[in-house]
């Protein structure tokens, strides 16, 4: 064996031993990072090239939603952007923990903040990409990350240049990429199917609650202004008191948009609460007055505090909490709260607009039929949709899981297609969940 190649064994050797790499075909050889990227410096100027990108969790590197962005920058604001060409890959630093990293298909640009590396000819970029976003590098990362705050942690650059990097030689990239490539695709059809699934479903739900707050025939008498019928609770408590710090305390990120479902409670204590909060009886309807078109509201089963946000709403013996939350979930209250938030700077909806919409409180007996009806369908459609959702997250765990094994060779990629085990998992999993 020559002295070069005793080196390079030597120094593979070293690597596995030091970031716990599992035992890689011989043959497949262990780099720094810094050998196989070069950062690259190039900026837009007084042109942005093409469009903005950042990175997604689950997809790598993908054009900008603006639907979840503030702020459309201008020309002038993104002349020190970096460029982004395909095959490049796009590193997100302070998005490490969550896989913010990605060989790029788009040409466009990204924050200053982010890295943007050229990939050495010796690895195929699609093998690249799979193989930096696998759960065994995450792995990688949490270990050099440090910070304060979970969404700002960095990565030191000898760290990030140090990282090893697993390299088969280039034929056995190309077949590993094609296979995870059309693996991962199936696995994501299956996925996107399920997600439209659980789109349905709620569809269907919500059309059920339009026909049954929507009255027949318009009587004048049963549509009501919401202040006539409704009491925004006031009065401020101290979250820090022992009477109050291990009571619940609610804000829109406790409550699932569109369902009135209630996704958990956490005490006062537990959020680390120290400002007044608003409290409330149980059988109280919580509403979120911040971006109404999400239509957060839900009615607390326990007595509690909600944060500024909410509007802790108790209306009186002529209409039911149940029947309230059914209006204020539905289409028509919804685009009209949005229309009307959108007249002021920060969308949300005051309480002087609000006591102006016209609620319907048709008989009691009406009410309670509606809700009985609604809730009945809304239990028998969260039963199907959180079935649906385990089998999107067994998917999910199984697509990483083989990602993982492909890059780092603990499978054979070449003959394990061939055996059909990934569609009998896929046909296991679909079985166990029944959906």
């Amino acid at each position: 064996m020559s002295q070069s190649q005793q080196a390079k064994d030597f120094v593979r050797a070293r690597l596995i031993a030091e970031n716990e790499l599992p035992q890689i075909p011989d043959g497949w050889g262990v780099e720094r990072l810094r050998f196989l990227l070069t950062e690259s410096k190039e900026r837009n100027g007084a042109e942005p090239v093409g469009q903005m990108l950042s990175v997604s969790e689950y997809r790598g590197v993908v054009p900008k939603d603006y639907e979840y962005d503030e702020h459309r920058r201008t020309d002038a604001e993104l002349e020190n952007y970096r460029v982004v060409r395909p095959g490049q890959l796009a590193v997100n630093s302070m998005w490490l923990n969550h896989l913010g990293l990605g060989v790029s298909e788009h040409l466009g640009h990204v924050s200053p903040a982010y890295g943007v590396y050229d990939v050495s000819p010796r690895l195929d970029t699609r093998f690249l990409h799979h193989l930096v976003r696998s759960n065994f590098y995450l792995k990688i990362y949490l270990r050099y990350l440090y910070g304060i705050r979970p969404n700002s942690f960095q990565i030191k650059s000898y760290d990030w240049a140090s990282i090893p990097i697993i390299v088969p030689d280039l034929p056995a990239q190309k077949r590993i990429a094609a296979f995870l490539d059309r693996e991962t695709a199936r696995i994501d059809e299956l996925i996107a199917k399920k997600e439209r699934l659980v789109e349905v479903l709620k569809e269907n739900l919500l059309s059920e609650l339009e026909r049954l707050v929507t009255p027949e025939t318009h009587i004048h008498e049963e549509m009501i202004p919401f202040r006539w019928v409704c009491r925004i609770t006031e009065g401020q408590v101290d979250p820090t008191h022992p009477d109050w710090a291990d009571k619940p305390l609610i804000a829109p990120n406790h409550i699932e948009s569109k369902t009135g479902r209630l996704l958990g409670t956490e005490s006062a204590a537990d959020q680390g609460a120290i400002s007044g909060k608003y409290a409330f009886p149980a059988g109280t309807v919580l509403y979120s007055k911040i971006r109404p078109n999400l239509a957060k509201a839900c009615v607390s089963p326990v007595e509690g505090m909600c944060s500024a946000d909410m509007y802790p709403v108790l209306p009186d013996r002529r209409l039911r909490p149940q029947f309230l939350l059914m209006q204020l979930l539905s289409a028509k209250f919804t685009d009209w709260a949005t229309l009307e938030s959108m007249r002021v700077a920060m969308p949300k909806i005051n309480r002087e607009t609000l006591g102006s919409y016209r609620l319907w409180a048709p008989s009691l007996e009406v009410q309670d039929e509606a809700a009985v009806k609604f809730f009945a369908e809304q239990n028998r459609n969260e039963a199907l949709t959180d079935k649906v959702r385990t089998s999107i997250d067994r998917l999910r765990e199984y697509r990483a899981a083989l990602i993982t094994a492909a890059v780092t060779g603990q499978i054979d990629v070449d003959s394990y297609g061939k055996t059909g085990t990934p569609s009998a998992t896929l046909d296991q999993i679909e079985e166990e969940m029944q959906a």
